[in-house]
């Protein structure tokens, strides 16, 4: 890679000038380019696994340039942005800052006075104090042992943390169904937002029907995850193309009708009076700042201006003339070197993409780590963790230069015991669960078999498509075995979100989904130990990020009986079961009706 970088650069003429002034005549190209993402995040060592590979881009030259690894908008960012999560709440009363945001010393953490979590789930505290996404995989398993407090309402929307969204799916369930010493719920009132019959609507007191996305309004905003491209500035809408025919309404809608009718501050007026009679209205007139809001486009009351401009009432329509998208192409002066490019910073600063002109400093040592770590010790004027084991946790992690540990769940076992790795994906046709209901992509990815690696399956007598026990230290789980070359010999792996419970999404009991599908989180574990009492998430020990890929198994064939049994049972629904259509093919023309003589087939 350093001979790439630095022997095979490449070069961009163009005029630029950086943030102190100076003109040059070029962009020069590191031509290496790496990209992080939940691969490698998505384990108890990630966030420091992440910032090593980082390190090497930076030592390597190769962020934003030519041939390197290159922002998109609204990115690069000041680091940290300048937004500090909420901590203290009170009844009737606006948070003073967002749920989320990013913690720039142990001042900035939502703990009480004794250094305990303030949130639910723990997040912006010293368990995680960078969980800049929360921990929502944990939410339920502390709610129902009342840790750090109890809830009266547990409100999810389009999370299936009941089946493929938890980890531990048996301890999860089991939650959901926990009841104290009188016979109350522990979690007392569960409220359900999804558009179809999902594991965790069975778990709901009250369900809120959703749209589908075929069905309704959507944003993708540069203020949340945008299309952008490195050369260009993009958003985009979704507007509906599929009438709605039952009782149902947008989430979205029903969010901007809740908050109107709680008068929450930023959907009322001075009078009192609701502010946006819909989703649609909120998205076109809604502004984080003057001229700032959530479609980039057609900006202005003439819809003349972009990126920055007041509301335009006709913004909706003009997204929809031109095919529902918005870009805004960048100069070729501004695409590379965007952190320290004048005209960019610039740019950005006045299409409010960034607060500040100032050159975007990327840190190889981190002195927001090293105020975790002196803040544990108690050198800082917040409360320190009461729990020695989790001050060492801060001191060991939370170092300022990136450094390799095993991963904590797996150190925890005995490694021989559990040979193989196992880790679970999302299939190239599918990214949420709710496309196990499109009859096309049901053709395809109607089951998830546990791909093996042939060599070692035959080492132990494992057979192509026989039946096996997927075991780990927190659980088992069966599934059909499918033998093959491309997997590493200490792995194996399966598409997630397949697998389905019995009774769920509207199947019919004998669906391949739950008879030859399966759940691969059955078998990843949601809690930590230490030899102390204290309890841990499976999570990154600094962000919280889950630890999906800190799972060991071991793989051996499954009995007769117990194929049986599998194959055989069938859980009824807590409800009337949904009706689904048998029709799993559509075509715009008549099917063409293939023969082949029986000659042909026996011959070849």
């Amino acid at each position: 890679m350093a001979h790439v970088a630095f022997k095979e650069t490449i070069e961009v003429k163009c005029e630029w000038t950086d943030w102190a002034g100076r003109t040059h005549d070029r962009f020069i190209g590191r031509p290496v380019s790496m990209h992080a993402m939940r691969g490698i995040s998505a384990h108890s060592n990630g966030f420091q696994t992440c910032r090593a590979l980082h390190l090497l881009q930076i030592l390597l030259g190769s962020i934003d340039c030519p041939g390197g690894h290159r922002s998109k908008a609204p990115f690069p960012r000041h680091i940290p942005p300048p937004i500090k999560p909420a901590t203290a709440t009170a009844p009737n009363t606006a948070l003073s800052s967002p749920p989320l945001g990013f913690p720039t010393s142990p001042q900035d953490l939502a703990i009480d006075d004794k250094g305990e979590p303030l949130r639910i789930d723990k997040a912006y505290s010293w368990e995680a104090p960078l969980a800049n996404h929360g921990l929502m995989h944990t939410v339920i398993n502390n709610a129902a042992n009342h840790d750090p407090y109890p809830i009266d309402t547990l409100l999810l929307f389009m999370a299936n943390m009941a089946w493929n969204s938890s980890m531990n799916v048996n301890n999860a369930r089991d939650a959901l169904r926990a009841k104290d010493a009188d016979g109350h719920y522990k979690i007392p009132f569960v409220v359900v937002v999804d558009a179809f019959d999902s594991e965790m609507v069975q778990f709901a007191d009250l369900v809120l029907p959703d749209t589908t996305y075929l069905e309704r309004n959507d944003t993708i905003s540069l203020l949340d995850r945008p299309i952008s491209e490195p050369d260009a500035v993009c958003d985009s809408i979704r507007t509906p193309i599929v009438e709605i025919d039952r009782d149902v309404r947008p989430w979205q809608d029903v969010m901007i009708e809740l908050a109107s009718r709680l008068k929450f501050p930023a959907f009322i007026n001075d009078s009192g009076e609701r502010k946006y009679k819909d989703y649609k209205d909120f998205i076109i007139n809604f502004e984080k700042a003057p001229g700032i809001g959530f479609l980039a486009g057609w900006r202005g009351r003439d819809g003349k201006s972009s990126l920055r401009g007041e509301p335009n009432p006709n913004q909706w329509e003009a997204y929809v003339e031109n095919e529902c998208f918005f870009k805004y192409d960048l100069p070729e002066n501004q695409r590379f070197y965007r952190f320290a490019n004048r005209d960019y910073l610039d740019f950005a600063k006045e299409a409010g993409l960034t607060a500040s002109t100032e050159p975007i400093v990327i840190s190889v040592y981190s002195e927001i780590l090293q105020s975790f770590r002196l803040g544990a010790k108690g050198l800082s004027d917040t409360p320190a963790p009461a729990s020695m084991e989790t001050r060492a946790r801060i001191e060991t992690f939370c170092d300022p230069l990136p450094f390799y540990y095993e991963p904590l769940a797996l150190s925890q076992i005995n490694k021989n015991d559990y040979p193989f790795h196992a880790i679970t994906q999302r299939p190239m046709a599918m990214y949420h669960s709710w496309d196990s209901q499109n009859v096309w992509l049901r053709q395809i990815h109607a089951s998830n078999p546990l791909f093996m690696n042939r060599v070692r399956a035959e080492q132990l007598g494992i057979e192509d498509h026989s039946w096996v026990w997927v075991e780990s230290h927190c659980g088992r789980v069966m599934a059909q075995v499918k033998l093959m070359e491309g997997v590493q010999e200490d792995t194996v792996w399966t598409w997630n979100a397949i697998g389905k419970n019995k009774g769920a999404w509207g199947l019919s009991d004998d669906a391949n989904e739950s008879a030859h599908g399966f759940l691969l989180n059955h078998v990843i574990e949601d809690t930590l130990r230490n030899d102390g009492a204290q309890a841990y998430s499976n999570s990154d020990p600094v962000t919280g990020q889950a630890a999906w890929y800190d799972t060991r198994v071991k793989v051996y064939a499954a009995d007769a009986k117990d194929i049986r049994a599998h194959l055989g049972a069938k859980d009824k629904p807590a409800h009337e079961k949904l009706s689904y259509g048998d029709t799993l093919r559509y075509q715009t023309h008549s099917a063409v009706n293939l023969r082949r003589a029986a000659r042909d087939v026996w011959t070849r």
